[in-house]
């Protein structure tokens, strides 16, 4: 009677994978001979789901199944029930229980140990930090990184083997990286000493580079740091970072950038901020304050009459370069006023003539709002007092 691997599982013929991979998953525990010592038939019905598993894993023995069914795979299909009386034993080695069987009792699925691993590896990515000033961020900066990292060898072109032949297969596991043996009802594959995994060995190492197929060699390479970058940005060279291990591909470069701090200009994404001292006298008559620009020029600021401490002005276009553009962002000068100190009597008298000219409600309105503030507050704290009858 032919059988229907289907039904087996307990699955409809459109199952997906992750279906398949669950339905076998919870037979395999149901049914494994460790569970069921003696039991012929629970013996039976976890030969029978292995074998359904193993071909519905499997893409093309799949639709090899659903177009011919079982006659798809007379001859063999890699199952081995193992016809030893009173025994029973499978393979692990590549069937559909060692697929399940390691993510089950090792919580993560397997990496296909029966696979030779490729030699060559891909080198290790690189950082290199680079300082600027505020100034060469502004402007942009070639700048030359002396670097000592593997580089591939010249001697082997990188194969790691004498006079650059290619590596040989493993005589112990005949290059399929893993060896096996048998350990009660089970299998067993392990990663082959010999060759590491790796399926190959180098007969006749490179003199030069010992087998690894690359040296340590100090290069310098040059590149350019775009004008208007940020402190903590990241520029990744593609690979020219270390060189991989066996002609494999080599890692990235990645720079990071940092921008010390400036004695004149604090700047926020492509606004430069300022704050300059002004004179009492430009404050209050009016004027222009001369300020240093990140270009190296100079800028004029025209101050109104009767200029306050902390106020702003801004400077268009006169902020940092936009990266990748030639567009600039703004500047914006916070000015503060600076009370004159070391006064002559001349001074003196001058600022007392000042002080009893004129109304001060006018010429300084915002401190005689403010004491007026502080008298009517003294005033309803009086009044309050005297009602409650405190005094």
């Amino acid at each position: 009677m032919a059988k229907d691997y289907y039904a087996i599982l307990g699955v409809s013929r459109s199952a997906s994978q992750d279906e398949l991979k669950k339905a076998f998953r919870k037979l395999a525990v149901k049914y494994h001979p460790d569970k069921n010592s003696g039991d012929k038939v629970a013996e039976q019905k976890f030969k029978e789901i292995n074998e359904a598993y193993d071909i519905l894993k499997d893409e093309q023995k799949r639709a090899a199944y659903d177009r011919f069914g079982e006659a798809a795979f007379q001859g063999g299909n890699g199952f081995n029930p193992g016809a030893q009386e009173g025994g029973f034993s499978f393979n692990m080695g590549g069937g559909a229980f060692s697929d399940i069987f390691e993510e089950i009792f090792s919580g993560g699925p397997t990496r296909g140990h029966t696979s030779r691993q490729d030699t060559r590896m891909r080198g290790a990515d690189l950082r290199h930090d680079v300082r600027l000033t505020l100034e060469e961020a502004f402007q942009g900066k070639s700048v030359r990184l002396k670097l000592r990292v593997p580089i591939a060898c010249a001697t082997c072109k990188g194969t790691g083997a004498e006079g650059g032949a290619q590596p040989a297969t493993c005589a112990a596991c005949r290059g399929t990286g893993a060896v096996r043996f048998t350990q009660g009802f089970f299998t067993v594959e392990r990663t082959c000493t010999q060759c590491g995994g790796a399926g190959q060995t180098i007969e006749r190492k490179c003199p030069k580079c010992r087998g690894e197929g690359r040296i340590h060699q100090e290069r310098t390479l040059e590149t350019l740091i775009p004008a208007g970058i940020e402190d903590g940005a990241r520029i990744r060279l593609s690979g020219e970072g270390e060189a991989g291990v066996r002609g494999g591909p080599s890692g990235d470069l990645y720079i990071f950038v940092q921008i010390t701090s400036h004695r004149l200009f604090q700047r926020e994404g492509n606004a430069l901020h300022c704050t300059a001292p002004l004179k009492m006298t430009t404050a209050a008559l009016s004027g222009t304050l001369e300020v240093p620009t990140i270009d190296g020029t100079k800028a004029q600021v025209s101050i109104p009459q009767g200029t306050q401490s902390g106020q702003t002005f801004r400077l268009k276009g006169k902020g940092m370069t936009a990266v990748r553009s030639s567009s600039r962002g703004d500047m914006f000068v916070h000015v503060q006023v600076e009370t004159p100190v070391h006064l002559t009597n001349k001074q003196k008298e001058l600022l007392e003539a000042f002080e009893k000219e004129g109304d001060s409600s006018k010429t300084n309105p915002q401190s005689e709002g403010f004491f007026a503030r502080i008298r009517d507050f003294w005033q309803e704290l009086c009044d309050t007092s005297k009602e409650n009858g405190e005094y």
